[in-house]
């Protein structure tokens, strides 16, 4: 491709000097002609000037002899014509093979009293002549100058010109060609580079573009190259999300399935054998309507949690955060699970935080997620065991000012191969024991959503047969929206 460039930038060279040399050879051609013509017109005004004195003098008759030794001297053809427009006398050509030269332009000009010229081909001898006549007392005088000693002079000055000048061009043209060389590398690294970008390269850049127009094409390609790959690598991304948001929904809709399934075939079974007769059995019908009911609070749960989690994801979750001291939420959750606690003669240890200890974050979504982390600490942790409510400043290098919460329980612990996928929807470490505990396999990811939605972000360690710590963080002040950190939100998987 360079060298195509490179021929076509000196064949275009070329044709200009061509062309150049051309309107130089047919201009200078012009130009001497013309001077030369004028020189002449200017020598014979001179001549005739001079003719028409020695013939006011007569100091000899014109006879054909003297009007060939006069034209001799004067280095021209000599004509005498008679005011009627009869040539008397020619150095040349016999008076009487001649027509008549009144309706000559020269000679029409010296009957007028004045030096008349004229350019034309002599009918007699078929020679181009420059004609100068003046006027005489008794007809006219006239001096004819064969051009072609001008043309050849004009053809020497016309050749030696254009020779000369294609000399001179010889420097100019290997300048050219060093240019056209050059430039022709620099378009070709740019046609190459747009081929790049057009067979979807996008990560190539073009070196050293420079600081021309050239050089301004190759760095605005760049730019397109960059904002191209900037695209691309998005297009992918979002590829990759559509595809992980379609397994998300075959996953969601095989889960919910799944786990709508069983509550609704045990309350269709039980209802079909009360409808069948049991109802009557005084023995099991209030069992039958005990299951019946259990299965019933456990869709209602499901669907509450997949309501909230809907609206979580979705971003319709209203929340309302504000300022609240941190240990009267903690005690409201805390009082509120003590009871089912009790029951399984689990202690429940709060360390309080500062009296004056404070986080921003709505009340409700607060609550919410105590009573999610509270409740399956109690479900997994052994009867006699207990759990731990803690809390602790932090400062985050982002977001600033931290309090960190905690839960920590003595229950059954989480293999670590299993806490990647913990907060997951309906991912369950154990699923019959989960099932069985009345869990919805939807809490923790509701926990996840609503502590991003606030701010912060939720972890949590754990030794299987030790027990698990879930911590999860938020603000103290509120972040406003000049956030230097990323807290979108992200679907659970």
């Amino acid at each position: 491709m360079t060298a195509r460039l490179f021929i076509k930038f000196l064949g275009a060279v070329l044709i200009i000097m061509v062309v150049a040399l051309t309107a130089i050879g047919l201009l200078s051609s012009r130009l001497a002609e013309r001077a030369y013509i004028g020189d002449l017109k200017t020598e014979l005004s001179q001549k005739i000037a001079l003719l028409e004195f020695i013939h006011r003098q007569k100091p000899m008759p014109l006879t054909p002899d003297t009007v060939r030794e006069l034209a001799q001297s004067a280095s021209a053809r000599l004509t005498f014509i008679a005011r009627d427009g009869r040539v008397l006398l020619d150095s040349e050509v016999d008076p009487a093979r001649m027509e008549n030269h009144a309706s000559r332009p020269e000679v029409r000009e010296a009957l007028r009293g004045r030096v008349g010229f004229a350019v034309r081909t002599s009918a007699s001898m078929g020679v181009r002549f420059l004609y100068a006549a003046g006027p005489l007392e008794d007809g006219v005088v006239r001096l004819a100058v064969p051009l072609k000693q001008v043309e050849a002079h004009v053809s020497e000055l016309r050749n030696s010109l254009v020779l000369y000048t294609g000399l001179a061009f010889i420097p100019g043209f290997l300048i050219a060609a060093f240019l056209a060389r050059y430039f022709s590398r620099r378009l070709g690294a740019v046609i190459r580079y747009a081929s790049t970008l057009a067979m979807g390269n996008f990560k190539a850049r073009l070196q050293h573009p420079g600081d021309d127009e050239l050089g301004i094409l190759g760095k605005q390609l760049n730019e397109t190259g960059e904002k191209l790959q900037k695209m691309f690598e998005e297009l992918q991304r979002e590829h990759v999300e559509l595809e992980k948001l379609e397994r998300i929904r075959k996953d969601f809709v095989i889960n919910v399935s799944h786990e709508l399934r069983t509550p609704l075939a045990s309350i269709q079974g039980y209802t079909e054998t009360l409808l069948d007769g049991a109802l009557e059995d005084q023995e099991n019908n209030v069992k039958f309507l005990n299951i019946i009911q259990q299965n019933a609070e456990r869709l209602a749960r499901l669907t509450a949690d997949l309501l909230t989690l809907g609206r979580l994801e979705l971003k319709t979750q209203k929340l309302q955060p504000a300022n609240y001291y941190i240990n009267p939420l903690l005690e409201d959750s805390i009082a509120t699970l003590r009871p089912m606690a009790d029951k399984k003669r689990i202690e429940i240890r709060y360390e309080p935080a500062p009296e004056a200890a404070e986080a921003f974050c709505d009340s409700e979504a607060m609550h919410q997620i105590m009573m999610n982390l509270l409740d399956n600490a109690i479900k997994y942790t052994p009867e006699g065991g207990h759990i731990a409510v803690f809390t602790r400043q932090l400062t985050d290098p982002l977001r600033g000012e931290m309090v960190e919460i905690g839960v920590r329980d003595t229950g059954i612990g989480i293999p670590a191969e299993e806490l990647p996928r913990l907060f997951e929807r309906f991912y369950r470490v154990d699923k019959a024991r989960s099932r069985a505990l009345g869990g919805t396999g939807l809490g923790l990811a509701i926990v996840k959503h609503l502590v991003r939605s606030l701010g912060g972000e939720v972890h949590v360690d754990s030794v299987a047969n030790q027990g698990s710590t879930f911590r999860f963080t938020l603000p103290v002040h509120d972040l406003g929206g000049n956030k230097d950190f990323d807290v979108q939100e992200q679907l659970t998987i």
